[in-house]
């Protein structure tokens, strides 16, 4: 198939490069001309662990540009992954979406053939059927005879998004068109997933509903590991005691300073303001994300308690920016509130991640970025470790203080603890 994808960012390059894999023809459309260029030169345009040898792999069948246009016109299929970014209330912008659908519209006045669009952004439910009256309105043609519209959530974790698509637990497909659905299906011909037909409001839904409970996962073992350290108890026992029971499972019991992400706290959010909007209190939602705001303070406490209050010019090493490990993304770091709150109190941070450094850079462009981990420890009176990235295990800390917010030396790892260590909630 000849198939278009809006967005290049960590949904829409994966999707490209997994479908390529598969075999179809890609043209991948982008604003930003920087992003188009190192796609049409087989890189990868952020760090994601596979992505790049997967694109150098399959660059001849993908075709990256800025023209929306001439993709449309140029092939039958158009998945759109663009951002749906939000406020700190959790309101949606829909605006992107939106506007991609304006340009599909004004295409189709031009183009003969029946046309299918998939929205793999996520989205509250209603959105598409939004889309369809955008692209009906302006190109005067008619669902499902002109154009078709279908809903296709992803669910790729970053850091494993590679693997996730070749590996995908479902595959869900939301439309009333049986055509469509079709065509979704035949994109993702030679995976071995099962497939879920749904609405299109459905489909929406369980996007969010899927990370909701994830991310109260989360805050639960964050909340169970609070209470375990009052008692002096290893949460990651605790931890993998529950997730032996197949109702449970051992999956997100991981304790630690909280989720972050594009993902989670943006689509909790999205969920609990829509629903009280639409009149309901949504307290669990609340909570989690309640949990989740305050759990970095916890390590912040942890830290004053072994400085006596002392952090003004105290030099703290920051091992980890990005969210978790295997990717570059810090958008919701929880790393980034412990240095706001860090600078605050006039620390001296020496920073270090393997992958997410240039990112952050832009924010904080005054701190002292360290050449490596080791180097950072070396230049620190306490180390603070906020991502799970495993070269975090080997290193030599001294006699530092060591306070672990991201389980780097979790239940399994305990011979390897540095000798003055601490865990955030074990």
């Amino acid at each position: 198939m000849k198939i278009s994808v809006v967005g290049a960012g960590y949904v829409g390059v994966v999707l490209s490069a997994g479908l390529a894999k598969l075999g179809h023809e890609i043209i991948l459309v982008d604003i930003e001309e920087e992003k188009v260029n190192k796609i049409n030169e087989g890189k990868a345009p952020f760090y994601e662990k596979g992505l790049d040898e997967l694109i150098s792999e399959v660059k001849d069948k993908i075709k990256a540009t800025l023209n929306l246009k001439d993709a449309i016109k140029d092939t039958e299929l158009t998945f759109i992954c663009v951002g749906t970014p939000s406020r700190k209330e959790g309101y949606m912008h829909t605006e992107y979406i939106k506007a991609v659908c304006m340009e599909i519209g004004l295409t189709l006045l031009r183009k003969q053939e029946k046309h299918y669009i998939v929205i793999k952004s996520t989205v509250l439910p209603g959105t598409t059927e939004e889309c369809i009256k955008i692209v009906s309105d302006v190109s005067g043609k008619k669902m499902p005879n002109d154009f078709s519209f279908a809903m296709n959530p992803e669910f790729l974790r970053e850091g494993n998004a590679v693997h996730d698509f070749f590996n995908q637990d479902r595959i869900v497909i939301g439309s009333t068109d049986k055509e469509i659905i079709g065509k979704v299906k035949q994109a993702y011909q030679g995976l071995d997933s099962p497939i879920l037909e749904t609405k299109l409001r459905e489909a929406e839904m369980i996007k969010y509903a899927n990370n909701a409970f994830l991310a109260t996962k989360i805050s639960f073992i964050n909340e169970i590991g609070n209470i375990c350290k009052k008692f002096d108890i290893d949460t990651n026992v605790v931890a993998k005691g529950i997730g032996m029971d197949f109702r449970i499972g051992p999956h997100f019991l991981r304790s630690g300073i909280g989720f972050g992400g594009s993902c989670f706290p943006k689509d909790v959010s999205a969920l609990a303001y829509k629903a009280t909007e639409k009149g309901y209190a949504p307290r669990l939602l609340n909570a989690v994300l309640e949990i989740n705001r305050d759990q970095p303070m916890k390590l912040l406490n942890i830290m004053d308690n072994k400085l006596n209050g002392k952090i003004k010019g105290k030099n703290i090493a920051i091992l980890g920016l990005s969210f978790k490990a295997d990717t570059d993304d810090t958008r919701e770091s929880p790393s980034l509130q412990i240095i706001k709150e860090l600078l605050l109190e006039q620390a001296n941070l020496h920073v270090y991640d393997p992958s997410a450094m240039e990112h952050v850079k832009k924010l904080f462009p005054h701190l002292t970025y360290s050449a490596n981990a080791q180097e950072a420890i070396d230049s620190s009176d306490i180390v603070l470790l906020l991502t799970e990235w495993p070269e975090f295990e080997n290193l030599d800390y001294k006699d530092k203080h060591v306070l672990d917010g991201k389980n780097v030396f979790d239940a399994d790892k305990t011979h390897l603890r540095p000798k003055n260590y601490e865990g955030i909630c074990w």
